[in-house]
């Protein structure tokens, strides 16, 4: 299920995203709040489980798109895998797209997916406490910090609890 915000196209997973998603995953600094640097070919079998997740559990994460440029700019959506604590809403965008609000614009899409679709009672986000611009996103779209928790073999991640989708991104 494809969604649309005024400035962004989120949409599933196709291998044209995949060459600059495995750019991400490349570099360890990009990748470090995202689960860690991969190879090309873990790269394409986490992405082939992004889209898989939609598959299994009826939603998932979205490629971001820009719609002025047909760019991809990140990924955003609902995860839940086996194993997985709570539904987790998680969110990245490629250096050059960061501190446009694009975060908050899909973000405030993807809750009101989980809140108004899923009908969720609640969502949160696991966010490493180092992790600041993210931490502003969550605070931004309404995520009250919770508690700390160990988010199985990640180390520590805070917890940013949203109960509703925001008003305004």
């Amino acid at each position: 299920m494809n969604r649309d915000t005024p400035r962004l196209y989120l949409r599933h997973w196709s291998e044209k995203y995949f060459d600059r998603y495995a750019e991400i995953y490349s570099d360890r600094e990009l990748a470090r709040y995202i689960g860690g640097q991969l190879d090309r070919s873990s790269a394409w079998r986490r992405m082939a489980a992004e889209a898989g997740h939609w598959v299994i559990r009826g939603f998932g994460t979205w490629a971001v798109v820009e719609k002025s440029t047909g760019s991809f700019v990140g990924s955003i959506g609902l995860w839940q895998p086996e194993g997985w604590p709570e539904l987790e809403m998680g969110y990245w965008l490629v250096p050059e797209a960061r501190g446009t609000g694009y975060a908050s614009e899909a973000g405030a899409a993807s809750l009101q997916f989980a809140f108004e679709e899923l009908c969720a009672e609640t969502v949160v986000s696991y966010i490493d406490p180092a992790n600041g611009p993210s931490i502003r996103v969550a605070e931004r779209l309404g995520g009250q910090y919770d508690k700390t928790i160990e988010l199985l073999d990640l180390g520590p991640h805070r917890v940013y609890r949203y109960s509703h989708a925001p008003q305004e991104a």
